[in-house]
């Protein structure tokens, strides 16, 4: 734009008024740097203003899409004999909140196979400890998930996977001690194992080797390592009570061998 001199112009006055750079008038207009040879009358040109570039807009979130997209979710398969309260009570959540985020779930009915996601943000509080001379486990003790209580698992079975609901996010120092023991008459085989995830595969080498059908009773409890002996094992404390037990009916593998005569 054009622009006539008037009384008392200045280069940095007209620059401020138009919200450009002195500099840019400057060479616009081929004028000295001292800008010291303005006369009244003098037409100048006026550079454009540099437009003020505008911020990107950032996507924002409401609460609730907040909260679905921090809250922390375990995949759950449902499996016979299961209701939407059972599978919220075992992972100590509430109704609402398995409602909340499975739009699969109507009403109040599950259906066998279908899998659903648990919110583990929103579990219920576990009650405090009552005062008494021994502090009590800082975890409750474990809900036991799958497979259920008086499952039987046959010859296609190579492996049996046992499930729980966990406690809390589980300290450094804190894992969950599975027991698997086969209690059928005059075995007495067991196994135990420090894990930190919620799942563990029972091992194929406690799998029974004749072709009967043995009884496993498995449990979890948390345990805390407290130190190390000398030869350097881990020192174990326990650190919840250990679940209500679960019984397994797992068939051998081997056939038996027919008599020869």
């Amino acid at each position: 734009m054009e622009y006539v001199i008037a009384s008392n112009d200045t280069c940095v006055g007209l620059a401020i008024r138009f919200n450009v750079s002195v500099n840019s008038i400057l060479q616009l207009n081929n004028l000295p740097p001292a800008c010291n040879n303005l006369s009244i009358g003098q037409k100048l040109l006026i550079p454009q203003p540099t437009p003020t570039p505008v911020p990107p807009s950032t996507a924002t979130f409401t609460a609730l899409e907040s909260t679905r997209t921090s809250c922390e979710l375990f995949p759950y398969t449902v499996q016979e004999g299961d209701t939407l309260a059972g599978i919220a009570a075992n992972f100590n959540v509430t109704i609402d909140g398995m409602k909340e985020f499975n739009q699969n779930i109507f009403g109040d009915t599950v259906f066998t196979g279908l899998t659903v996601q648990v919110p583990l943000c929103r579990r219920l509080p576990t009650p405090g400890p009552t005062p008494t001379a021994t502090p009590p486990p800082p975890y409750p003790a474990p809900n036991l998930l799958s497979p259920r209580d008086g499952s039987v698992f046959g010859l296609s079975d190579e492996s049996v996977a046992l499930q729980w609901a966990a406690v809390a996010a589980l300290r450094d120092n804190e894992s969950y001690l599975v027991t698997v023991e086969d209690i059928t008459e005059g075995t007495g085989r067991r196994t135990q194992a420090y894990v930190t995830e919620t799942k563990y595969i029972v091992p194929s080498t406690l799998r029974p080797s004749d072709t009967s059908t043995h009884l496993f009773r498995w449990t979890i409890e948390v345990a805390r390592q407290t130190g190390t002996t000398s030869d350097g094992k881990p020192i174990y404390s326990s650190g919840s009570p250990r679940s209500d037990p679960r019984i397994f009916g797992w068939s051998g593998g081997r056939t038996a061998p027919t008599p020869t005569s």
